[in-house]
């Protein structure tokens, strides 16, 4: 539910009024940014409860630390919900945001993303004694570090002021511009105007941040709208990174243990953000719970853990996940007792036995292919500061990706027919067909030596990473990229035709079959917003025209009719 036209405490109407003053349909800007604002409190017969409006109990439950968290004070995490089968997508439509976006940070359609502010405090005149109470903002937009910085402006003053402070907020995000990628936009929210640069999958990977330009009022810069902190996230478990990255890399299962909703949800994110610029294609949770509706799904004993990174915090995870393959366990569960028996820490082919000490990473891990090199920690020095090892980390890590994935982009090129095989009088020529036994042959010439100097074994991690949905989401995303720029050749090809000369010693049928095909190409390229030349469509629909120009007028008639 969205904030209505009176105020936030009822939903918008899909059946109502078409458009708003600018010609949008109404909250269309608010809703271009997020999809609902809620407030859980704690209701001592009902538990968390949503105050405000009643969404899924799924938030709820997310929307509070576990209780042995043990969170004093403010706590700010994220979580991520799957969204309910048979329910209506966005009601904005998609326009060309997820087209222009980086693969990473395109519009969840079947996810919805949690941010989450949460505050405990004493207060003796609640019968519990304690003040609970969240505020959640729900996007489709995987803007971690955006709404959390949102949330801590607003969600003080809503403590303090409650629903009237939630209205004018709701107001301030409708009047904001909607997310284009590449361009820097300025945000203004009670009182602060933030100014963020939306990526575009234009940008170069590890581009320059974005750069403040002059205003009357000077804005608070993000130099990040998804970004974590990676050496925050991964400090206590940096010598085993790569191997946490080659984990990414396969999708495997992964369990993430932590003392906090904050430290879960920003490792599970900043574990999911390593393969960048690559996409994480699996299910990821950067805050899990026993009321999660997955719940029974992700804890079976009958199969093989799904391919999903958990993030939890109760202890009793500790004994339910105790036969995934990869466990990481950072900071110290709150339990009486040491760990069971059963969780024993195993050694690992070419690594050291892990340490199990709060702080550290502890996992049980089958056989995997380490592709490992530590040269790269002696440019981390403590008294840097947070963000220029985060920078180092996060090159690091761009660097280990791309070359895996630059061998594979290599080969997938040759598949592609060559430009001087389109021509005008057939349909476009086929992409050769993958084949992994041909491409692990280019290996030995033409693989990832040329760009690192990871010595491991490459060939075996590629063949594991063929058989994970990582792989086939990549390949099906540039497949269709492959295939829309052969359509894109073909129209232009088409375009510098002498098409009107074609017609002239042809029979009617044939010049209006013509017609029809290329009517049908047009509207699919305008349809699929295909990224052709300027002017090309409007070429095509010129001689479209023209064409129809010199028939007979009642097959002009009929052909405009249609």
């Amino acid at each position: 539910k969205r904030p209505n036209n009176n105020g936030v405490n009822g939903p918008v109407s899909r059946d109502g009024p078409s458009e708003g003053g600018d010609g949008r349909a109404p909250w269309a800007r608010f809703s271009s940014w997020l999809e609902c604002v809620c407030v859980v409190t704690f209701d001592l017969e009902l538990g968390q409860a949503i105050e405000v409006w009643q969404l899924k109990t799924s938030i709820c439950y997310l929307s509070f630390p576990d209780s042995y968290s043990g969170c004093l004070g403010d706590t700010q995490f994220s979580f991520r919900l799957r969204q309910s089968v048979g329910r209506r997508g966005p009601w904005f439509g998609e326009d060309s945001y997820n087209r222009d976006a980086p693969i990473t940070l395109q519009r969840e359609l079947a996810h919805f993303c949690g941010y989450v502010y949460f505050r405990q405090v004493k207060d003796t005149s609640v019968k519990r004694g304690y003040f609970q109470k969240s505020l959640v903002l729900v996007s489709r937009l995987p803007y971690s570090h955006l709404f959390h910085t949102l949330l801590q402006i607003i969600a003080p003053e809503y403590f303090e002021k409650l629903e009237p402070c939630l209205e004018a907020v709701c107001n301030e995000i409708d009047q904001w511009p909607s997310p284009v990628p590449g361009l820097t936009l300025n945000l203004p929210v009670m009182g602060v105007v933030l100014q963020v640069r939306i990526p575009s999958k234009t940008d170069k990977p590890g581009g320059s941040p974005v750069k403040q330009a002059p205003k009357e009022v000077s804005p608070t810069v993000l130099p990040t709208i998804h970004e974590q902190d990676l050496f925050k996230c991964f400090q206590s478990v940096l010598i085993h990174l790569q191997m946490l990255w080659e984990l990414m890399l396969l999708g495997e299962p992964v369990v993430v243990m932590a003392p906090s909703p904050t430290v879960s949800s920003e490792t599970v994110l900043a574990l999911v953000s390593s393969i960048a610029p690559l996409k994480y294609c699996c299910d990821h949770r950067p805050y899990f719970t026993i009321h999660d509706s997955e719940f029974r799904e992700y804890t079976t004993r009958t199969q093989a853990p799904p391919n999903v990174i958990l993030g939890v915090t109760n202890p009793f995870f500790v004994k339910t996940f105790q036969c995934w393959p990869h466990i990481v366990r950072l900071g110290e569960l709150k339990m009486s007792g040491d760990l069971p028996k059963q969780v024993k820490v195993k050694k690992l082919a070419k690594l050291k036995t892990l340490d199990t000490k709060p702080g550290k990473i502890a996992c049980q891990i089958d056989t995997i292919t380490v592709i490992f090199d530590c040269s790269w920690l002696q440019g981390i020095q403590r008294k840097r500061p947070s963000e220029v090892q985060s920078a180092i980390l996060r090159r690091h890590l761009l660097e280990l990706t791309q070359s895996f994935i630059i061998p594979l982009e290599r080969y997938l090129a040759s598949l592609m027919p060559l430009q001087r095989s389109v021509t005008p009088w057939k349909t476009p020529p086929q992409i050769r067909p993958f084949s992994q036994e041909e491409f692990m042959g280019t290996l030995e010439h033409a693989g990832p030596q040329l760009t690192s100097v990871l010595k491991g074994d490459w060939m075996g991690l590629y063949r594991r990473f063929f058989r994970s949905p990582n792989f086939d989401g990549w390949y099906r995303l540039r497949h269709r990229e492959m295939t829309q720029k052969l359509e894109c050749l073909h129209l232009e090809v088409v375009c510098d035709a002498d098409l009107l000369g074609w017609t002239k010693d042809k029979s009617e049928v044939e010049i209006v079959d013509l017609i029809l095909k290329l009517r049908e190409k047009l509207m699919k390229a305008r349809r699929q917003q295909l990224p052709v030349k300027e002017g090309v469509l409007e070429k095509l629909e010129g001689y479209i025209q023209t064409i129809i120009g010199s028939l007979p007028e009642d097959l002009q008639t009929v052909l405009h009719k249609h």
